[in-house]
């Protein structure tokens, strides 16, 4: 999501609860397009980073420190010389702008008192950090921005501070009932385009959240709205615009499993009940936790970026030939009927005249009569001959495909569950693990280097996932297919309850049972696990078979997290998690 207005105004309620009547105690720019201050605040030391990163733009208060360059650039100068030990008089957000402006005031070389702001921008990619004096003239930016570049504003050293108009929106505090439905409805387009396009601070979520809470569909258009829905869908943009200038704020993380999707300051009530959601007491918090976690995932999704690429590769060669041996072996199913004609003529061949291109026969299989084609040029013996050597042909062919379609359908779920491990994958020891098995099937070519195998032996053990249930019990989910063989075949014991999503690529879910009777609610939550860790884990419900692990037998020679077993239970269980703790 991106930092809108709304979590904007947040930030800005939260740093003046920190920062109001402080003190700047430090100033280091540890990147290019970021600041780290550390200030004194009203009961505590306080670091706020400001970041005006184009694809990342940031603010929030961090107990993490960041080395710094050993020579400080311009800007950072710049700051010390004149507010590095200013008094922070307050904290402010212009309407519902993506922009914070700290007030600052310090004393001068000659000791007067005098005023600066330092503004931060959280615009996406024309993000930046400007310093500014009392009358709003430019000291300076952490990024200059020339006519050259920008046609809307200059931002160098000298010119006047302005924020730029924003595509003609409207401040949603500034406007009322009346004004808010006549901009709404003046834009031919779905409802929630035109909340985001025609207001300040409003983002794409934030424009479906009001949508939900009207109780509107965001894709419907203004023109269908009827006069009832518009006075609903005002009074809920009041109130929500009421609840924002009283700070009444519930930061959230929105989760699809274990994956943070969304973050926002308001309790969303859009998502359904396959998302789970956590609070923080602070914006900051959610901030942090929120981008470390996205960070985290893009890492794992980028070094996984060639073993995906190589698995789809592999996939679709692989389905391609399936395809054309599955209509290859059709075409045999036809070859009992050259045996048919074959014996016919073998049966009647003495009453058909030379020459002869057919003739009409009791097909003695069925009871019916069939003609049976010939040849006029070949004797009834040669077209005989004919007739049961293609069917030795198709024979020969449907064995041989057969085996072959048996094979590439073997292949195919071998790697669709290898694709599932590297949903799953969050660490650089399960790529490797998953690495491991690409190249031990040939998918990928296995390079033996010494130094490299030293260090692979050295690095962390991928384990399986640990989740304890409700009623106390262990539950360990394998992240990929070693891990599966080592979790059914090694680590349970023959009474422990094995889980598996039916018919799909998944992980194996082991409980442990110890002694007696395990409750229903075990079973329930095991199935869960098995159903979310499984290629359907974006379905509403998947069917999961469970059965003891003893039951559970590897065939000799099957790829590695492939079972079988001949009687089992059932249950349909949804894939959320949300409920469980995973143990670190």
């Amino acid at each position: 999501m991106a930092y809108d207005g709304f979590t904007t105004a947040a930030m800005v309620r939260e740093l003046n609860d920190l920062l109001s009547g402080g003190r700047i105690n430090k100033i280091a720019q540890p990147e290019p397009d970021a600041l780290l201050i550390t200030a004194r605040g009203a009961s505590s030391q306080v670091r706020v980073l400001l970041s005006a990163n184009a694809s990342l733009p940031l603010l929030y208060v961090t107990q993490k420190n960041r080395p710094s360059p050993l020579t400080a650039p311009n800007f950072c100068m710049l700051l010390r010389k004149h507010v590095g030990s200013a008094r922070i008089l307050g904290v402010r957000q212009p309407g519902m702008e993506r922009v914070v402006i700290f007030e600052l005031e310090h004393l001068d070389d000659m000791g007067d008192l005098r005023r600066k702001k330092l503004i931060i921008e959280l615009m996406g990619k024309h993000s930046n950090i400007i310093f500014c004096d009392e009358q709003d003239h430019i000291l300076d930016s952490i990024k200059h921005i020339s006519a050259n570049m920008s046609s809307v504003r200059e931002v160098l050293p000298g010119r006047d501070y302005f924020i730029p108009m924003t595509q003609d929106k409207a401040d949603p505090f500034s406007v009322t009932d009346e004004e808010f439905l006549e901009r709404l409805c003046e834009k031919p387009a779905p409802l929630a385009k035109a909340l985001y396009s025609s207001f300040t601070g409003f983002s794409p979520v934030m424009a479906n959240e009001l949508c939900h809470r009207a109780g509107l569909d965001p894709d419907d258009h203004t023109a269908s709205l009827g006069e009832i829905h518009k006075l609903h869908l005002a009074r809920c943009f009041r109130n929500l615009m009421e609840q924002t200038q009283e700070g009444d704020f519930s930061p959230q993380i929105v989760y699809r499993g274990t994956e943070p999707t969304e973050f926002g300051v308001f309790a969303y009530g859009q998502y359904g009940n396959e998302y789970s959601f956590r609070s923080f007491d602070t914006v900051s918090a959610m901030l942090e936790e929120y981008y470390t976690s996205r960070d985290l995932y893009a890492r794992i999704r980028q070094k996984s970026s060639d073993l995906r690429r190589i698995v789809a590769t592999c996939l679709e060669r692989e389905r391609k030939k399936l395809t054309l041996q599955t209509r290859q072996l059709a075409d045999t199913e036809k070859r009992d009927k050259y045996r048919v004609y074959g014996e016919l003529i073998n049966t009647y061949g003495y009453g058909i005249e030379e020459g002869s291109k057919s003739f009409r026969a009791l097909n003695y299989y069925s009871g019916e009569e069939i003609d049976v084609p010939l040849d006029p040029t070949l004797t009834p013996a040669q077209n005989a001959k004919k007739y049961f050597d293609r069917y030795a042909k198709l024979k020969r062919t449907q064995e041989a495909l057969s085996a072959q379609t048996a094979e590439a359908a073997e292949t195919i779920a071998h790697l669709e569950s290898i694709a599932a491990s590297l949903d799953i994958a969050r660490t650089q020891a399960d790529l490797s693990q998953i690495r491991d098995e690409l190249a031990e099937y040939g998918y990928i070519r296995k390079h033996v280097d010494a130094r490299k195998a030293k260090g692979a032996r050295m690095q962390e053990k991928s384990k399986p996932f640990h989740y304890v249930s409700s009623d106390g019990y262990d539950i360990y989910v394998g992240r990929n297919n070693y891990q599966n063989d080592e979790l059914t075949f090694r680590f349970a014991s023959g009474n422990d309850w094995w889980f598996h999503a039916k018919k799909m690529p998944g992980s194996h879910v082991i409980v442990k049972a110890g002694e007696g009777e395990l409750p229903d609610r075990v079973f329930e939550e095991a199935g869960s696990l098995a159903a979310y860790y499984s290629s359907g884990r974006t379905a509403p419900k998947v069917e999961i078979d469970y059965i003891q692990r003893k039951h559970v037998k590897k065939p000799a020679g099957a790829k590695p997290g492939f079972v079988v077993y001949y009687t089992n239970y059932s249950l349909m269980a949804a894939p959320d998690i949300s409920g469980l703790q995973e143990c670190q």
